[in-house]
């Protein structure tokens, strides 16, 4: 009993948040678009593979999805290396000054998000920085980067400062007791904070639209553009679920990774 009341809420919830709507889309990827614009009316000449060929048939669907993971690879690895000695300077602080880095890592979420990015669209213009692919990186990291640090920093806080105690009575250095002692220990919650930062940016249309402007087109955007502007939603569907495909497979690898690497 106790395990269905601890499972069954969650299980509740990614049916209908994430299943039913995927099955939603995945109908409506076999559907022709409406007249004018939207879904045809449903019948049997109304369904065929025609989105799925029109995507197979263009590369430029391909590069844009090779695209997308290049910048959230490129996200993830900046904010990993900014967030890591940031993460371990707090967990290694006193008690109170803990709390208030804490508190200045998670401040930014008082404010709202498009604000926050048009600001950085004010800091970004006069460097004449604004609508190109380093603005894009620049906004991506500054949203994402509180998400790699938390976790990194829930994991380090737990470490027992006595395995760096003992390894430094035996002779190690500096750089060897953080790669032999505290890297390892801490790659539970590297792979978390990679996670919380890949697969949101891998589908984000609001930072590279508003920094980045038409020359820095992304899965996320494509798709939004689909749904919201040519309102072609058989191909919008049909986009989603190649970019859910690919957040999958990429939380299967990581997945698989982790039991390999944490055993």
């Amino acid at each position: 009993m106790t395990r269905w009341l601890v499972t069954l809420p969650p299980a509740l919830f990614l049916v209908v948040f994430f299943l039913i709507p995927a099955l939603i889309m995945a109908v409506a990827s076999f559907r022709e678009p409406g007249e004018f614009g939207g879904l045809a009316p449903l019948s049997r000449e109304s369904l065929g593979l025609d989105a799925y060929r029109f995507i197979g048939d263009d590369i430029i669907y391909a590069w844009i999805l090779a695209k997308s993971f290049l910048v959230a690879a490129l996200t993830t690895v900046i904010c990993l290396l900014l967030a890591y000695p940031l993460a371990l300077l707090i967990a290694r602080s006193p008690k109170r000054q803990r709390d208030l880095f804490v508190l200045l890592v998670i401040l930014p979420f008082a404010s709202n998000f498009l604000i926050r990015i048009y600001a950085w669209m004010m800091i970004l213009g006069p460097l004449d920085l604004l609508y190109s692919p380093t603005a894009v990186i620049i906004g991506m990291v500054y949203v994402h980067l509180p998400f790699m640090i938390l976790p990194l920093y829930t994991n380090l806080e737990k470490h027992d400062p006595t395995l760096l105690e003992a390894a430094q009575d035996l002779g190690a250095g500096a750089w060897t007791r953080f790669w032999r002692v505290t890297w390892p220990l801490s790659l539970p919650g590297v792979l978390s904070g990679s996670a919380l930062v890949f697969i949101p940016v891998l589908g984000m249309f609001a930072v590279p639209e508003l920094l980045g402007g038409t020359g820095d087109l992304l899965i996320g955007n494509l798709i939004k553009e689909q749904f919201l502007d040519n309102r072609d939603w058989p191909l919008g569907a049909t986009l989603s679920l190649a970019l859910t495909a690919a957040v999958l497979g990429v939380s299967a690898l990581t997945a698989m990774y982790s039991r390999r690497t944490l055993r």
